[in-house]
């Protein structure tokens, strides 16, 4: 168990510093985008809730990503996409089951799962608070 862990460990801090990074260039690109001052029309509303959505399901993404190259580091299975899909349904908490880690390593499975769900609920604040941001100066 404790191997699951300390394997697992540096990638869990990696996508933490890669959500963190994406959280904060978004923002950053949410208020730089967005009117300062008046109204927001629907146009606006879109294009931003839209970035907002993209950039932070991309930040997702690399970090599944990050999870699959590990997977085949330790040799679990012999291609990229079969990695990928295994670390998406794993981040996303989904776990089909139809892909499996082996019994050595199968305990990255949890920890990818808690770490995405952290992941997808820090992605899903971000984008609430764009959606209270643009509620509230939407031109209606």
């Amino acid at each position: 168990m404790l191997h699951n862990m300390l394997t697992g460990a540096p990638v869990m801090l990696l996508c933490l510093i890669l959500q963190a990074l994406f959280v904060v260039l978004t923002l950053r690109l949410y208020l730089r985008l967005r009117p300062q001052s008046g109204k927001i029309g629907p146009v606006t509303s879109i294009v931003l809730l839209s970035l907002v959505m993209l950039l932070m399901l991309l930040g997702n993404f690399i970090q599944m990503a990050l999870w699959a190259v590990l997977y085949l580091l330790l040799g679990e299975f012999a291609d990229f996409s079969t990695a990928v899909y295994f670390s998406g349904v794993t981040f996303s908490t989904v776990g089909y089951g139809d892909v499996v880690l082996s019994e050595h390593w199968r305990l990255l499975s949890p920890l990818e799962a808690g770490n995405g769900i952290l992941m997808f609920g820090v992605s899903t604040a971000m984008m609430t608070a764009t959606l209270v941001d643009i509620i509230k100066r939407h031109n209606l």
